[in-house]
C-alpha cells in the first residue's frame, strides 16, 4: 500500500484493476441479461434500455462486456500463474546452482524464446481443439522464458552476497539458503513480473480470439471484437460492437502496466534516479547573463 501512495500512477492502475475485477465477480448478479439472450434487433444502436447497444446477434453489449471480463481475467491470471511458477522455478534454479545446470536451463530458455507463438497456437488448436484450457496453457508456457531470465539474474546477484557465503561456510543446506535468503529477494520481483504477465496474457488471448483460435463457447473481449468484424460491424457503422471491448482490453492492460511500473520503480530506484531516465529527465534552465 505504501508503494501505491508514493506512485499515483500505480494507485490509479490498482483502482482500475480492482473495479474491473469487482464487475467481473458480480457479473452474474448485475448483468441485465444472460450472455446468450437475444433482446432486440441485430446491431441495434445505443438507447436508454441498452446503453451500449446490441451486437451482431442482438445480445446486450453491457451484458457481454461483464461476462467477457470474467473470461479475460481468468485467462490473464491463470496464464500469468503458470508463467511465474515455471519461469520462477527455472530462473531460481539456474541462478543459484550455476555451472552446468545454469547452462542447460538457459539453453532451454533460449530455445523457448525463439518458438513463434501463432504457428504453435495453430498446431495446438488443431490437435487439442479450441479449448480455454489449451489457450491458458500455451500462453503460460510461452511466457515463462522472459521471467526466467530476470529471476536468474536476481538469483545470481543474491548468491554472491556476503551473508549467503557465510551461511554456506557454517554448513547451511542449499534448500535452507534458497528459502531464507534467496527467495525473499526474488518474490517481490516475481510479483512485479506477474502483473506484467497478466496484461500480456490478456493481450495475447485477445489476439488469439480475434484470429478465431479461442474457445468458441467462451465469451471474452477478444471474442466480441472477432464477432463484430465477422459480422461486418465496421461497414454497418456499428461502432458500439467494437469500441467498448477494445477500450476494455486497453484499460485492463493499462492498469496492469501502471501497477507494474510502480512496483518496478519501487524495487529498482535506479529507474527513477538514473540521469538518462525518460521519467526523470528535465531540461536545465539557461543561465542568465549570457553565461555558458
Amino acid at each position: 500500500m505504501n508503494v501505491l501512495r508514493r506512485y499515483p500512477g500505480g494507485a490509479l492502475g490498482a483502482v482500475m484493476l480492482a473495479a474491473i475485477v469487482v464487475l467481473a465477480v458480480l457479473a452474474p448478479w448485475i448483468a441485465p441479461y444472460t450472455s446468450h439472450e437475444k433482446v432486440g434487433a441485430v446491431y441495434q444502436p445505443p438507447s436508454a434500455a441498452h446503453p451500449l447497444g446490441l451486437d451482431d446477434a442482438g445480445i446486450d453489449m453491457v451484458t457481454l462486456l461483464l461476462w467477457g471480463a470474467r473470461t479475460s481475467l481468468l485467462v490473464g491470471f491463470a496464464a500469468a500463474l503458470i508463467a511465474v511458477v515455471v519461469g520462477g522455478a527455472i530462473g531460481l534454479a539456474a541462478g543459484y546452482a550455476g555451472g552446468r545446470a545454469d547452462a542447460v536451463l538457459m539453453r532451454l530458455t533460449d530455445y523457448m524464446l525463439v518458438i513463434p507463438d501463432i504457428p504453435l497456437l495453430l498446431i495446438v488448436a488443431a490437435v487439442w481443439g479450441r479449448s480455454m484450457t489449451g489457450v491458458v496453457a500455451i500462453i503460460g508456457l510461452l511466457s515463462w522464458p522472459r521471467l526466467a531470465r530476470v529471476v536468474r539474474a536476481e538469483a545470481l546477484s543474491v548468491r554472491e552476497r556476503a551473508y549467503v557465503k557465510r551461511a554456506l561456510t557454517i554448513g547451511a543446506g542449499n534448500l535452507r539458503i534458497v528459502a531464507t535468503h534467496v527467495l525473499p529477494h526474488v518474490v517481490p520481483l516475481l510479483l512485479t513480473l506477474a502483473i506484467f504477465a497478466v496484461g500480456n496474457a490478456i493481450l495475447v488471448e485477445t489476439a488469439i480470439a480475434f484470429l478465431g483460435l479461442g474457445d468458441p463457447s467462451a465469451v471474452s473481449w477478444g471474442r466480441l471484437i472477432q464477432n463484430a468484424f465477422a459480422g461486418q460491424a465496421v461497414s454497418r457503422d456499428a461502432w458500439w460492437a467494437i469500441v467498448p471491448p477494445g477500450l476494455a482490453v486497453g484499460c485492463l492492460i493499462l492498469a496492469c502496466t501502471l501497477i507494474g511500473r510502480a512496483l518496478e520503480d519501487h524495487l529498482n530506484p535506479r529507474l527513477r534516479a538514473g540521469h538518462l531516465s525518460v521519467r526523470t529527465f528535465r531540461l536545465a534552465p539557461v543561465p542568465s547573463g549570457g553565461e555558458r
